[in-house]
């Protein structure tokens, strides 16, 4: 049957692992919960993410719980960004959430060990994840949220040819401070 081009395809299952030269992408596991609780610990990786860091290895294995859920459900999914050497290490991940199927758009979602900042890593990591998006959702375009502070995902995106689209200004209200945020947006080629 010819997928209807207007129509979103969301069906996560199996998994879509995939692979670049250097990384894995797979689904997330509850062995993945150190590394997970290490990265949405980190206030260096959440220094332009407004969200409250995990405060212990439970927290991440319910955050793990609620992933897998959404993932069941064709919700959202995300994928742990691993090393091919050693694909049981998670060193970031990728996510698509807030997917509005009646617009066809995903926010496109990302975060990585800071050992790995400036390597390319996310760069090569978001290629295929993208791809996924155009080709086997259906997406016709892919936003991604960010602080306009945080130059490093600004440039990555930027670099990936998405534009943006909008710039609020304190529009979102975290621990007592109103931040920015910019809207960046990439639109299915085909």
């Amino acid at each position: 049957m010819e997928k209807n081009k207007f129509n979103l395809h969301l069906n996560f299952h199996p998994f879509p692992v995939l692979h670049t030269r250097r990384l894995l992408l797979r689904p997330v596991g509850i062995k993945d919960a150190q590394r997970l609780y290490a990265l949405r610990s980190s206030p260096l990786v959440l220094k332009y993410i407004q969200k409250k860091p995990l405060q212990n290895i439970k927290e991440a294995r319910a955050m793990i719980k609620m992933i897998e859920h959404n993932w069941f459900e064709n919700k959202a999914i995300l994928w742990v960004i691993a090393l091919k050497e050693e694909p049981e290490m998670m060193i970031g991940n990728i996510t698509f959430w807030r997917i509005d199927a009646e617009h066809k758009r995903a926010e496109l979602g990302y975060i990585l060990s800071p050992d790995y900042w400036q390597q390319g890593i996310m760069q090569e990591a978001a290629k295929p994840v993208i791809e996924y998006g155009f080709k086997k959702m259906n997406l016709h375009g892919i936003e991604a949220h960010i602080n306009p502070e945080n130059k490093g995902s600004e440039h990555l995106l930027q670099k990936m040819g998405f534009q943006k689209e909008a710039h609020f200004t304190e529009n979102y209200y975290y621990e007592s401070k109103f931040y920015d945020s910019a809207i960046y947006c990439l639109q299915n080629p085909g």
